[in-house]
C-alpha cells in the first residue's frame, strides 16, 4: 500500500453500481467508505435514495449515511467541511479510503473545494420559489438555459434547487454560474484517482426501469407519504419524490408519475455522465469489471511511490 494518502472517488450514473463496487474495494484494500450522496445523508429517505441495505453497510464501515434528519438543511459546502474532518481521522489509519456517489457537486466539494458562490437576499430567493411555485420548472429552466446554457448542460436541472440557486446567482452578480466554476482546483492534502462505472446506455436503462419498480414494490409511496410535512425540503424536490407527491397531489395518476420517475431518472442518469465525463480527470471502466479496477489502482499506486 503507498504511504501517500489516496481518495478513490467511485463516480457514475444512477443505478450503474457504484455502491457494490465500493463495497468490493473497501473490503479489497481493507478501508473504510464515505458516502458523497446528497440525498443518502437523510435517515428518513432510505426506499428513494437507493441507500445501501443493512447487509452491505456491515460489509464495510460507511459514513454519511444516515447522518443527518431531513428537518436539517445540509449543504454540499457543509459536506466539504465535515468530510475533511471524517477523512483526516480516516487517514490516520490507511493510506487509502474509498468515496462513492453519483452527486457531482458534492464529488467535487469533497476532491477540489467549492466556489464562494455569491448569496442573494432572501426576497430573490422568495421571489424565485414562488415563481417556480406558479410557473412551474420548465419556466423556470429556459430561463436558465438562455443565460448559462453552460451551466444548463451540465447541472441536474431537474432538481429545482439547483435551477432556482442558478438563477439567484445570476440575479445577484449579472454572472452566470458557469463563471464560478472556473476558479482553480483547491489543493487536498490526499491525491484523487476518480474510477466512473458506466455500461450499455440500453442495458443501464433497463436497470433504472427496475430499480424504480423495486423501489415502489418495497413502499416507497408510503415513505413518501411519511415525508409530506418537509416537502419543500430541497431533499425532497428530487427525482422519486417531487413526482408522487404530484400523485398525492391529485395532478397526474400512479401510473404516470411512476413513469415521469423512470424517465427523469434516465435523463438524470445521461447528465450524470456528461458532468463525470467533463470532469476531466475520471478513468472509465465497464461497471462489473472489478478486477481491471484493483489493477488499475495499484498501478497508479505505485507510480506515486
Amino acid at each position: 500500500m503507498a504511504n501517500k494518502k489516496t481518495l478513490i472517488a467511485i463516480v457514475g450514473p444512477t443505478a450503474v453500481g457504484k455502491t457494490a463496487m465500493a463495497i468490493s474495494l473497501a473490503q479489497y484494500f481493507k478501508t473504510a467508505i464515505i458516502s458523497a450522496d446528497s440525498r443518502q445523508f437523510y435517515r428518513e429517505m432510505s426506499i428513494g435514495t437507493a441507500k445501501p441495505d443493512p447487509e452491505e453497510l456491515a460489509a464495510a464501515p460507511h459514513y454519511f449515511i444516515d447522518s443527518h434528519t431531513i428537518t436539517q438543511d445540509y449543504s454540499a459546502g457543509d459536506f466539504e467541511r465535515e468530510a475533511l474532518q471524517k477523512l483526516e481521522d480516516l487517514f490516520q489509519l490507511n493510506d487509502l479510503v474509498v468515496m462513492v456517489g453519483g452527486s457531482g457537486l458534492f464529488v467535487r466539494a469533497l476532491c477540489e473545494g467549492l466556489d464562494d458562490l455569491p448569496k442573494a437576499g432572501d426576497e430573490v430567493r422568495e421571489r424565485l420559489n414562488n415563481e417556480l411555485a406558479v410557473m412551474g420548472l420548465e419556466a423556470l429552466k429556459d430561463r436558465l438555459k438562455s443565460i448559462d446554457p453552460a451551466y444548463f448542460e451540465t447541472a441536474d436541472i431537474d432538481n429545482p434547487q439547483r435551477v432556482v440557486r442558478a438563477l439567484e446567482v445570476f440575479e445577484a452578480t449579472g454572472k452566470p454560474m458557469s463563471f464560478y466554476h472556473k476558479k482553480d482546483v483547491e489543493k487536498r492534502p490526499f491525491d484523487v484517482l476518480t474510477i466512473g462505472l458506466n455500461m450499455d446506455r440500453t442495458q443501464l436503462y433497463e436497470r433504472i426501469n427496475l430499480r424504480v419498480d423495486l423501489m415502489l414494490a418495497k413502499g416507497l409511496l408510503d415513505e413518501v407519504r411519511a415525508l409530506i410535512p418537509f416537502r419543500m425540503k430541497p431533499a425532497l424536490l428530487t427525482v422519486g419524490y417531487a413526482e408522487l407527491f404530484d400523485y398525492l397531489d391529485g395532478k397526474q395518476s400512479l401510473a404516470d408519475a411512476v413513469e415521469k420517475i423512470k424517465q427523469n431518472s434516465r435523463r438524470y442518469a445521461k447528465r450524470q455522465i456528461t458532468w463525470f465525463k467533463k470532469y476531466g480527470h475520471t478513468h472509465w471502466f465497464e461497471a462489473r469489471d472489478t478486477a481491471a479496477i484493483i489493477d488499475f489502482i495499484h498501478k497508479e499506486l505505485a507510480k506515486e511511490n
